[in-house]
Formats: structure tokens, C-alpha cells, sequence
């Protein structure tokens, strides 16, 4: 199954089932079982969810994230492209510790947010999240603000 056909995620059929006949349907009925829900997340909201919490952790807007949905040997694997919000260079090289202070390298602060992106995504979906690559495309300079 790919990521685009139906039923991939969530609530998607799995190899011997349908919605039809349950793969247990040869067993005697005991009892009658108790009816069960269903819920799906469609790929869309999915990605959008994804977008939005890597916008929160790189300190970009959401619209500029890129969202690929794949599978990790039965888990779900993101991939996400996008820019990363820095401090200009001329401000870090005049203030050192201010690397410390907005979280750390570009590359610690990527790392941070695939831990991150995994773990948020998770508690917002209930997905099992395999692998989260982040690719950067490029950075957002911030303006340096006066505090009055």
C-alpha cells in the first residue's frame, strides 16, 4: 500500500480482513461481540497536523513546511522540508552565548525537533511514528528587535 491509496492509515483493511468478513469469520460465535468504532485520519489532516507542529519547533510558519507520508515497516515515516528560523550571524558573533539562548546549532535544534516532531505528532494522532527525516532548505533570519 502506498501512502495516497485508501485505507493506508488508521482504519485501512489489513491483509485478510475486510470490512465485510473479519478473518475470524470460520471461528463459532460464542458471544455476540460489541460493536467497535472506527477512526481515520486522512493523509491531508495528517499533513497538515505534521506541518504545523514542525513550524512550532523550528520557529517557522507552517505554510512553509513540506510533508511526505511513507512507510516504516508498519509505521508511519516522515519526511518534512523546510527552513529554520536563526539569528543573524553578525548577532552571533558578537554575542557567543546566544547560541545557548534560541536552543543550541542548527544541527541541535534539527535533531530537537525530529524527537520532537515525533513525539507530538504521536500524542496528537495516536500513530506509531517511525522514522522523521528533516530536511532544511534554508534559514529565516530573524530581525533584531530594540527592547524599550
Amino acid at each position: 500500500m502506498t501512502a495516497d491509496s485508501p485505507g493506508w492509515f488508521l482504519g485501512g483493511d489489513t491483509p485478510g480482513e475486510t470490512a465485510a468478513e473479519p478473518a475470524d469469520a470460520q471461528a463459532p460465535a460464542a458471544a455476540p461481540r460489541a460493536a467497535r468504532g472506527r477512526t481515520r485520519i486522512v493523509p491531508r489532516a495528517l499533513r497538515q497536523i505534521v506541518s504545523m507542529v514542525t513550524a512550532e519547533s523550528l520557529g517557522v510558519a507552517a505554510n512553509q513546511v513540506g510533508v511526505e507520508l511513507g512507510d516504516d515497516h508498519g509505521r508511519l515515516a516522515l519526511t518534512v522540508s523546510t527552513s529554520i528560523r536563526v539569528v543573524s550571524l553578525q548577532r552571533v558573533t558578537s554575542e557567543p552565548a546566544l547560541i545557548a539562548r534560541t536552543g543550541g546549532t542548527i544541527l541541535a535544534r534539527s535533531a530537537q525537533s525530529q524527537t520532537d516532531i515525533r513525539r507530538r505528532v504521536g500524542e496528537l494522532t495516536g500513530a506509531d511514528i517511525g522514522t522523521v527525516t528533516v530536511h532544511l532548505t534554508g534559514v529565516d533570519v530573524t530581525r533584531e528587535r530594540r527592547v524599550r
